[in-house]
């Protein structure tokens, strides 16, 4: 497809327009960046194919970014993949350092996504091939290194992160069980019958509690400078940052590229694994969580990566890698586009099309992410009052949003208590919802590949995937023991 199209107005303004929808989605807590794209197939639908194929993706990318501007400022993740942005973003924040941090996350989204893009367009067939060899015994391995990975989040010790691990687990096991139908830890109340969902522990845990712990403190309703309103600084600091740090950028795309690839595991759990892989392999890890910014970097490279990662099976095998992919999916159907292995040959032009759509799409997200962020800063700049006032709002219709259901309020008022106390006693609070996610995917496909395999827990040991991966679990837990271990040794000789 020649460029010159894509640089049309009749379709620069419908793509641009769709980017800011969604930036307000995204930034909407409880709205997630699938929501965004289901909202925008309609009116998609109703515009020529090109017009259209850029709407619904570029609506994907902001989204996914602009998750990140409530959670750097109020600790409210506007998506579930804004979540482990969370972590050093705020505390950045809270430092005086907001614009650094939405810079740094503004400019590594748009990066992380062309590399994702570039992996898409030239090792699409081939990482995907690999990708589908993983079954239940690859996936249960894999969920077990990102449950790991979650203990080294802590801040404080490895005890609390594991019971704060523990306590997502537990949340995990409410519902009904699918592999024998019957309803766990419901205690007779049919709301907890599809579990306890995402989006108000998240909302609750992270951002509720933190209004509770701000309006606590009575000095707080009277300042007028309780959030940070820094702007976003140089470019050529920013740069300076992101060039130091370009192999951690590298790394954390890559890495996001190839956990969207697997089928649903997504960005919520790429932003995860990346964010404590760059932990475990800082020099400085005691940082994170403290405003590092390598703790910014990591998942917001690994986002949008991510995205990009979810449509190589989905271009060449039909498999969507996670719920945005799917409904993006379904238009490209209606646009004549049919996903499979032979996309490549009978679909070209259109194909060549999808990938200039993506690449442009992360380089527009920067001038339409740096809109966001200003018009978010002027909400920020109301009194105090009215700030939480708000929070409270989008909070109670973000819960409400996902179900239409009251309950899952009194959810998230709940893990709102259950999270300021967890800021109280020093409990990190990531683990609990790492735990949340993962658990789910530990259980089953544990059972799935027990019932494959008759019972036999052997071939979670010796197929080649699985003992990559234990072998990579086994040297993340003991790299820390093993190198106190040969300090001491040096040190005594």
């Amino acid at each position: 497809m020649d460029l010159t199209v894509l640089l049309q107005l009749s379709i620069l303004i419908p793509w641009f327009l769709s980017l800011l929808f969604g930036l307000v989605v995204g930034a909407t807590p409880g709205l997630s960046a699938t929501i965004a794209v289901s909202l925008l197939i309609p009116v998609a639908y109703s515009m020529p194919p090109v017009a259209g194929l850029a709407m619904v993706i570029g609506v994907s990318c902001t989204a996914i970014f602009s998750g990140d501007i409530p959670a750097t400022y109020l600790r409210v993740p506007g998506t579930g993949a804004s979540a482990a942005a969370v972590l050093d973003g705020y505390e950045m924040a809270q430092q005086g350092k907001s614009g650094l941090a939405l810079a740094l996350d503004l400019f590594c989204s748009s990066l992380g996504g062309v590399i994702g893009v570039l992996c898409l367009i030239f090792i699409a067939p081939y990482l995907a091939t690999f990708a589908l060899k993983f079954t239940h015994f690859q996936y249960f391995w894999l969920s077990i290194f990102g449950l790991i990975m979650s203990i080294f989040l802590s801040q404080s010790s490895p005890i609390k992160g594991a019971i704060s691990l523990c306590l997502g687990l537990l949340l995990s096991t409410v519902g009904m069980d699918l592999s024998t139908g019957y309803y766990r830890f419901t205690f007779g109340s049919l709301n907890l019958a599809d579990g306890i969902v995402l989006t108000p522990v998240i909302i609750g845990l992270l951002g509720m509690s933190e209004v509770i712990n701000k309006v606590s403190q009575p000095q707080n309703l009277q300042s007028v400078s309780v959030f940070d309103t820094a702007p976003m600084p140089p470019l050529s600091t920013t740069f300076g940052i992101i060039w130091r740090l370009k192999l951690l950028v590298l790394r954390s795309a890559l890495i996001g590229a190839f956990i969207g690839a697997l089928p649903g595991a997504g960005a919520d759990i790429a932003a995860w694994v990346t964010y404590g892989t760059a932990k475990k392999t800082s020099k400085e890890p005691e940082k994170f969580g403290h405003g590092a910014e390598e703790g910014v970097v990591a998942p917001t490279s690994a986002n949008n990566a991510a995205i990009c990662g979810a449509w190589i099976p989905a271009l060449v095998f039909g498999i969507p890698g996670d719920s945005i992919t799917a409904v993006v999916l379904g238009a490209m159907l209606v646009f004549g586009i049919t996903p499979g292995p032979r996309i490549f040959t009978e679909s070209s032009q259109m194909i060549r099309g999808v990938f200039s759509i993506a690449f442009l799409s992360q380089l527009i997200l920067i001038p339409a992410g740096i809109i966001g962020i200003k018009a978010f800063l002027q909400i920020l700049k109301m009194p105090p009052k009215i700030v939480f006032v708000l929070v409270g709002i989008f909070a109670l219709t973000g819960s409400y949003a996902i179900r239409r259901s009251f309950f899952d309020i009194f959810v998230m008022l709940f893990m709102a208590g259950v999270g300021y106390m967890m800021r109280r006693l020093s409990i990190p609070q990531a683990p609990l919802i790492l735990g949340l996610i993962l658990g789910p995917m530990v259980e089953n496909n544990l059972r799935v590949g027990l019932l494959k395999s008759g019972g036999d827990f052997r071939i979670f040991l010796f197929d080649p995937i699985c003992a990559v991966l234990v072998t990579l679990i086994v040297l993340v837990v003991m790299w820390e023991p093993c190198g106190k271990l040969i300090h001491y040794l040096r040190a005594r000789r």
